[in-house]
């Protein structure tokens, strides 16, 4: 009798997670907070680089150095904002004030970011400086809204769905950046007024203005679901503790490891701008380029749900690593005026064989996408399995550290990997950009353009063999944290 009791009582615990909490409000809240914030960091990440030195005219090696003071300057910073996120306890949760708080800071970084004043060159390196360092201190506290997917739910399969929703709804949040070329290349020849500068500032400010709208928008939508220690309970448990209980984490290593590297795949979007102007003479060759490459996605992300599902977030990982890897290496060794000596012999041709190889290239993108938040809420259910407590931001602390690290290496990297090709922007009598001829130029920029994602992904993958939460430790974590959650909420209503 006392065995069915148990078993009667396990099950009833693990209804709990069963259950479905989200609405379609809550839903749409989330996913439009993460299509504004997916649309600002894509449009950084591509374009921030390419205007502070096209058009704000900064040296390339004063680009890599205030990149490389930036990312230490964060590194310090996620200290703090790990440890006030994660003891943070409000009557509206303790995430979802910091969908908030951080806003003038990432606002007035990133329209200083893509303006590009005329003063002198020294003042052009403070303002390039002041703009990117008030950027990422703001992203570091807004960096909690992540987390929601880890508390919003604690249905495992409603979590996981929502990743996939979220991931599939990401891929509109790619159009209004890969839009961009198209108007810088025709609006200034349709209205000589309208500058190159202009466009890019234009679509920055709108882009800012609407992911913080989402933001606020989704800080009065979005609800915390998964219980926590405590403020006295967290308490009890001292910093020193909680870093050595993150440090003992092999599956969080595993994921730090895998971003590292990941990141490095930066350095070679960071020239995207340079090989589309340059390598194929019109930046609107990347819009065209994104029509072809983005269309799989819309298939891959559903796709990407089942693969997980039957091979494991373990397995998915480290083949989608080892794929892409290879495909980019490839494509390198092709080149990409295969059909001639130049690309404009047989241009279309050359074009056509350009979008195909990125395109393969590029299938496992977004399936990464959708495997790694699946990989991350695992290790914060393992950690709140072994120790009792989640600590989410000071794990992202330490993945910061680790992901600051990498940005260190590919913001300098970025910078000088131009400083080592000789790259030199040239400009029209209207301030607007030129393509290079010079073969070596083109050639270094078709190397990065490459090599360095190859790498990246490779050792993402490859990383991925070290990650320990499959098979029966994955099932026995499940119905055991299922059990300590239960109790929790118990003692909560009691």
């Amino acid at each position: 009798m006392s065995e069915a009791v148990t078993e009667n009582e396990v099950l009833d615990k693990l209804a709990y997670t069963r259950k479905r909490y989200l609405s379609p409000k809550e839903i749409a809240a989330y996913v439009l907070v993460n299509f504004g914030q997916k649309n600002l960091s894509q449009y950084v990440n591509v374009y921030k680089e390419f205007f502070m030195i096209q058009f704000l005219k900064l040296n390339t090696t004063a680009y890599a150095h205030i990149n490389l003071f930036a990312s230490i300057y964060d590194a310090v910073d996620d200290t703090l904002s790990g440890l006030i996120i994660d003891r943070t306890r409000t009557r509206w949760g303790r995430i979802r004030p910091f969908f908030i708080l951080p806003l003038p800071l990432w606002i007035l970084g990133g329209f200083m970011m893509f303006t590009a004043p005329d003063i002198s060159s020294t003042m052009k390196v403070v303002w390039a400086a002041v703009a990117i360092v008030l950027y990422g201190l703001g992203m570091s506290y807004f960096g909690a809204w992540g987390l929601m997917m880890y508390n919003i739910t604690p249905n495992v399969n409603e979590r996981n769905n929502l990743i996939t929703t979220t991931k599939f709804f990401e891929l509109f949040g790619d159009w209004i950046p890969s839009f961009v070329p198209i108007f810088v290349q025709f609006l200034p020849k349709l209205n000589p007024k309208i500058t190159m500068e202009g466009v890019y500032s234009a679509f920055a400010y709108f882009i800012i203005i609407m992911a913080a709208a989402f933001s606020v928008f989704g800080f009065f939508n979005m609800r915390e679901r998964v219980p926590l220690q405590s403020r006295e309970k967290m308490k009890e448990t001292s910093v020193l503790k909680s870093i050595k209980q993150i440090f003992t984490n092999r599956a969080l290593f595993a994921i730090i490891l895998a971003d590292f590297f990941n990141n490095f795949k930066a350095v070679g979007g960071s020239t995207e701008s340079y090989f589309w102007l340059n390598n194929t003479g019109s930046l609107a060759n990347a819009t065209v380029c994104g029509l072809f490459t983005g269309s799989p996605n819309y298939i891959m992300v559903p796709i990407a749900a089942k693969i997980v599902k039957r091979f494991g977030a373990r397995t998915t990982a480290i083949g989608c690593g080892l794929f892409a890897g290879t495909a980019y290496f490839l494509m390198f060794l092709i080149g990409y005026h295969p059909f001639g000596q130049t690309i404009n012999d047989h241009y279309i041709l050359n074009l056509l064989w350009i979008f195909l190889a990125l395109t393969v290239c590029g299938l496992p993108n977004k399936v990464i996408m959708v495997v790694g938040p699946v990989l991350c809420a695992e290790t914060f259910d393992y950690m709140e399995w072994k120790h009792g407590a989640r600590n989410e931001a000071l794990v992202t602390t330490v993945q910061g550290y680790f992901g600051k690290l990498s940005n260190s290496v590919t913001g300098w990297l970025s910078g000088m990997v131009l400083t080592w090709i000789h790259y030199v922007p040239l400009t029209d009598s209207l301030g607007n950009a030129l393509p290079q001829s010079d073969p070596t130029i083109l050639n270094g920029i078709w190397a990065v353009f490459c090599l360095l994602p190859a790498l990246a992904r490779f050792l993402y993958g490859v990383s991925y063999i070290f990650y320990p939460i499959h098979g029966t430790l994955k099932d026995q974590m499940v119905v055991e944290l299922a059990e300590i959650r239960a109790s929790r909420l118990e003692e909560q209503n009691k």
